[in-house]
């Protein structure tokens, strides 16, 4: 019983091996065709069209004009490229809020 639990054990790693081998070769694939520079067909794709200087759209009551430039540019520094932003949507959660008040309670010295 315990050889065939051992053979058993040495197809399924026979098989995750096979697997991760596939998966590594993909991932190199995928790095090696992020490294190269599109052509021009697959830029028209993979970019988002260019946009000129109109002001961006209106949000809504709690977004303000200058929080979409910002929010913007952090995401064209951050790709690479000029985006345009369709949709924000503020979502109300208290976790932020919560581990603020978290992370600055820590920072008190407490003397006894």
């Amino acid at each position: 019983m315990a050889r065939k639990t051992t053979q058993s054990l040495a197809e399924r790693l026979g098989r995750v091996q096979a697997q991760l081998a596939a998966l590594t070769e993909r991932l190199e694939r995928l790095e090696a065709a992020a490294a190269e520079p599109p052509s021009t067909g697959e830029a028209a794709l993979l970019l988002p069209a260019p946009r000129t200087a109109a002001p961006p759209e209106p949000a809504g009551p709690g977004v303000t004009e200058d929080d979409l430039i910002a929010i913007s540019a952090a995401l064209g520094a951050y790709l690479g490229v000029r985006v345009r932003i369709k949709q924000i949507r503020l979502l109300s959660s208290h976790a932020w809020a919560q581990q603020g008040r978290v992370s600055i309670q820590a920072s008190h010295n407490i003397h006894h």
